[in-house]
């Protein structure tokens, strides 16, 4: 069984940055798609970006284009989501998880993933 250790989420004032990390402890994580999703109390989970296991390609939820840019290291079974121009609107806990199966694209995992999922990491943009 995967574990998933998110870290790297804090206070941020709106515009700012901040980097988040995911390592995942499974032996086949090198070639799955790594994705980020984000939930806020009473709120569904939501799909953030997602990547695939060479890195080639990624997709991204419409208000973190242009904003966020995921990226892994395989070696380091880790996987990132750097955050740039924070907004209020981005508050929330994020989460990664990994593809079902091996080389998948970087959309499937949004509904495709395993059933389980870390403590996660909390991001706080203030106004």
């Amino acid at each position: 069984q995967a574990q998933f250790i998110e870290s790297g989420g804090g206070l941020v004032q709106a515009g700012g940055s901040l980097k988040l990390s995911c390592t995942v402890t499974i032996a086949t994580i090198s070639k799955r798609t790594v994705g980020w999703f984000r939930q806020v109390p009473g709120k569904e989970r939501e799909f953030v970006a997602g990547i695939t296991w060479s890195g080639v390609m990624t997709t991204y939820e419409g208000s973190a284009e242009g904003r966020f840019t995921i990226s892994r290291d395989n070696d380091k079974n880790t996987a990132y989501l750097e955050m740039n121009s924070l907004q209020p609107e981005d508050t929330a806990v994020y989460y990664c998880n990994i593809d079902e199966k091996e080389y998948g694209n970087s959309y499937l995992i949004r509904n495709r993933h395993l059933g389980y999922w870390g403590q996660g990491t909390a991001v706080t943009v203030s106004g």
